[in-house]
């Protein structure tokens, strides 16, 4: 891979995480000027991607951003966070997302093997995400993995999520949620449900229920090609 290409697909990381990430307004990622970076005492939120490209994922969220992130209830920020950084995990190919934790930030995002985008709204930031090529990382390596390579890995557990629609609220709305309450998903009734690993998603299946539990009964496997698109 290019630096080119590496460059487009950290910015492709980074939208898709500001889409997930609380905000009364959209977030639009740019590439961070030379010399801005977030406070060196503010809390970065930190997870280890291992897989084609490893590296560290580090987000920083602004005020308005932590803010809305701890009135949405009992989650903790790195809970909270953890649906964006699997999104934007999945903008770096397959691989597995590994536990989240914060530290301070310090002079971590001003290294030389960070590359830090900038989330922002009429031009205010409301977040910074970086991500640093772990050291020795095949990141723009192209030859073919030895046979037999990815046995290593063969039980390593991963979590797969049925998802059966989706849908877009504003904050307000989120919060306003009480028992009883209907959301409208973009799915319609019969609809396949995806499957989903880090957000990726690999099959399509049909809700069915085995011994009054749910189930999904996977009914198509997605080719690689569609769920690159």
């Amino acid at each position: 891979m290019n630096p080119t290409a590496t460059l487009t697909n950290d910015l492709r990381a980074a939208e898709e995480l500001a889409r997930l990430l609380p905000s009364a307004v959209p977030l639009t990622p740019r590439r961070a000027r030379a010399g801005e970076r977030p406070a060196a005492d503010a809390v970065a939120v930190v997870a280890q991607f291992v897989g084609q490209r490893p590296a560290e994922i580090i987000v920083v969220p602004q005020q308005a951003v932590a803010e809305a992130l701890e009135s949405a209830g009992t989650l903790s920020l790195t809970e909270s966070l953890r649906p964006a950084l699997e999104r934007a995990a999945g903008a770096l190919g397959p691989g597995v997302l590994g536990a989240t934790s914060t530290r301070a930030v310090g002079e971590g995002l001003s290294a030389p093997d960070v590359t830090l985008f900038a989330l922002e709204a009429a031009g205010v930031v409301h977040a910074w995400f970086g991500l640093r090529e772990r050291p020795g990382a095949p990141s723009t390596a192209t030859t073919a993995l030895p046979p037999g390579a990815m046995r290593v890995l063969y039980d390593l557990e991963m979590t797969l999520t049925a998802e059966i629609g989706r849908t877009h609220l504003p904050l307000r709305e989120v919060l306003n949620l009480t028992p009883g309450s209907i959301l409208e998903l973009d799915r319609a009734a019969g609809d396949p449900a995806d499957v989903m690993v880090n957000g990726r998603l690999v099959a399509r299946g049909e809700v069915v229920v085995i011994d009054e539990e749910y189930a999904v009964r996977i009914t198509e496997i997605v080719p690689a090609d569609e769920n690159a698109g």
